[in-house]
């Protein structure tokens, strides 16, 4: 799943794209949304919070998107012929350019002043205008006993962090996933480092955390599973932690994490 730099990233080629023009076309290609039409009207930001994508609109709606593990959003020039069209679940257009959703995890349409339905649960987001790494820190100390490595990817606590950045954040900080949460000694430390490496990662493709963007060399510990540790060689482990059915695959250097 695109993590929290990704859909900042995101948000901010779909602002460029729509915000300030009045949409020329909306298609919803979802059952319950088949009869909305935005035409004419002005979509004024388009804005991330966490993993999920606001886009509002002049009269006060809201389109509510999130990518889940498929999805991708994709802007090319109005006059483009769009193909691959039985993946697309939302199209908005103006003049100049067309955003075109392609197999949306979700797709809503709510009103601006409802959106703490749709987000109102999540934690501080890690590249929010209003990250607070006091709550986020504050809401991870509320299950002392939770592993940290399953605590990071819990969106109530802090928005944006995935696989990725939870595994090399926890490789930095020289902590093991599976060490509680009240063990972990410096939580703060630990949650500025992650707003640090998304923060270095908004703007670019790809995620890098050693520093080194050729290929290959991009991150410490995620997807090198069985390979030798950058920093001290032993081998690399994968495992899988979580509750039953939302397992998710962690990475780590067990001579550098203890």
């Amino acid at each position: 799943m695109p993590e929290g730099d990704v859909v900042w990233y995101t948000a901010r080629r779909l602002h460029e794209a729509l915000a300030g023009r009045p949409l020329t076309r909306s298609d919803f290609r979802v059952p319950r949304l088949a009869t909305a039409d935005l035409t004419g009207d002005v979509v004024t930001e388009t804005v991330s919070r966490g993993k999920h994508l606001l886009t509002r609109t002049k009269n006060g709606l809201t389109v509510h998107t999130h990518l889940r593990m498929d999805g991708a959003w994709r802007i090319r020039p109005a006059a483009e012929r769009i193909r691959d069209s039985h993946r697309i679940r939302l199209l908005l257009a103006n003049g100049e350019w067309q955003a075109i959703g392609y197999q949306l995890g979700v797709v809503e349409l709510i009103r601006t002043s409802e959106e703490s339905r749709v987000t109102g649960h999540l934690g501080p987001d890690l590249l929010g205008p209003d990250w607070d790494c006091a709550e986020a820190v504050r809401r991870l100390s509320a299950e002392p006993q939770r592993p940290i490595g399953e605590a990071l990817l819990d969106q109530r606590s802090l928005a944006g962090a995935g696989t990725y950045f939870a595994a090399e954040m926890l490789f930095l900080r020289g902590i093991d996933p599976w060490r509680s949460v009240g063990d972990v000694t410096d939580l703060e430390a630990l949650v500025e480092l992650g707003h640090r490496l998304l923060d270095a990662n908004k703007t670019r493709p790809g995620h890098v955390t050693t520093g080194d963007t050729r290929p290959g060399r991009e991150s410490w510990v995620y997807g090198r599973a069985g390979r030798s540790c950058r920093r001290c060689g032993t081998v690399v482990r994968k495992g899988e932690q979580g509750p039953p059915g939302q397992e998710r695959l962690r990475f780590w250097c067990p001579a550098c994490q203890k």
